[in-house]
C-alpha cells in the first residue's frame, strides 16, 4: 500500500531536493492555535508533518521539547485529542503526509487496534514511537503496517552495521537518522560526519533518510540538505512558538512566529539540487 508519505518523497525525488519535515507539539499552546500552526505548515514550506503526542515522561526530548509537551498537557491535550486534531487538518489539506511522534504508553493505555484505526481515519500516515526497539515489533509495528501506516524507526550515530539491518527491517516510509547523541536540541550536527552516515544507512536500504537533531535556520538546513533525503526540525520551531508566547499563552504573533521559520528553513533546503539515487 502507497502511503501519502511515499507519494511526497517519490515526487521529492522527481523535484531533485530534499524533504523539509517539521515537527510541531499536539497542543502547544493550546488546541485551536495549534489547529492554525498545522495549517500554516504546508503553505509555509513544510513538505511532512510530525506531530508530538504529549507525554509526560518524554525521555528522548531536550528542555524545548519537554516544555512543549507540558504546556500542551496543561491546555488539555489528550490522545484523542490529538487524533482529532489530526482529522480537523485533514479537512482542509488531503496531501500533506503526517507522522504522530511519541512514547508508546499513551498509545498502550489507548488500546493499539483502536488507536490504529482512529488514526487511519483521522488521516494519520505514519508513527514514531521512539521506545519500542525491534525486538518489541509485535508491540505497535507490525499492527501499524497491517493498518496501512508507515512505522519509521529511528537510526543514530552508535547504530552499527550489525544492528541495522535489525532496525531497518520493517521500517517504512523513511528512515529518521537522529545525528547527534544526546536529547533534541542539545546540539548542532556536523555535515562531513552527517554525509557519511547517510551513505552508510543507504547502502542498507533503498527507503529514504530524513536527518533530524540540531538543525535551527536556513544554513544548517542546507547543509543537512546536502547529505540527507530529507531534514526535520523540531526544537527550533518549538522554541519559536514559546518566545511568541505572552504569560505563557498564544499570542497575535505565535502561528507567524512559527511558519516564518520553516519559510525560512524552506528556502535553505529547496536552495540544494539532489541527484538522485
Amino acid at each position: 500500500m502507497t502511503t501519502r508519505i511515499d507519494e511526497r518523497f517519490a515526487q521529492l525525488r522527481a523535484e531533485q531536493r530534499a524533504a523539509l519535515v517539521t515537527f510541531v507539539m499536539a497542543g502547544d499552546p493550546d488546541l485551536a492555535t495549534s489547529l492554525d500552526i498545522l495549517r500554516s505548515l504546508p503553505k509555509a514550506g513544510a513538505d511532512v508533518i510530525e506531530i508530538g503526542m504529549p507525554f509526560t515522561d518524554p525521555m528522548a526530548d531536550g528542555p524545548a521539547i519537554q516544555a512543549a509537551g507540558l504546556r500542551a498537557l496543561k491546555a488539555g491535550t489528550t490522545l484523542k485529542k490529538t487524533l482529532a486534531l489530526v482529522g480537523e487538518f485533514r479537512a482542509s489539506d488531503a496531501t500533506t503526509p503526517i507522522v504522530l511522534m511519541g512514547y508508546y504508553n499513551p498509545i498502550y493505555v489507548y488500546g493499539v487496534p483502536a488507536f490504529l484505526a482512529d488514526a487511519r481515519t483521522a488521516g494519520v500516515d505514519g508513527l514514531i514511537v521512539v521506545d519500542l526497539p525491534p525486538e518489541e515489533d509485535d508491540e505497535l509495528c507490525l499492527p501499524a503496517l497491517q493498518a496501512g501506516l508507515n512505522f519509521i524507526r529511528l537510526a543514530t550515530p552508535t547504530t552499527d552495521d550489525r544492528r541495522l539491518p535489525a532496525v531497518l527491517e520493517n521500517t517504512s516510509g523513511f528512515v529518521y537518522y537522529v545525528s547527534i547523541t544526546g536529547v533534541t536540541g542539545a546540539a548542532a550536527p556536523k555535515p562531513a560526519a552527517v554525509g557519511a552516515a547517510v551513505q552508510r544507512i543507504q547502502r542498507h536500504t533503498r527507503l529514504p533518510v530524513a536527518v533530524g537533531f540540531g538543525v535551527r535556520d536556513a544554513a544548517s538546513a542546507a547543509g543537512i540538505a546536502e547529505c540527507g533525503d530529507g531534514v526535520v526540525v523540531g526544537s527550533a520551531l518549538v522554541e519559536a512558538l514559546r518566545k511568541s508566547l505572552v504569560e505563557g499563552k498564544a499570542s497575535a504573533s505565535t502561528v507567524d512566529a512559527v511558519a516564518g521559520l520553516v519559510g525560512e528553513l524552506a528556502t535553505g533546503v529547496r536552495g540544494v539540487v539532489k541527484v538522485g539515487r
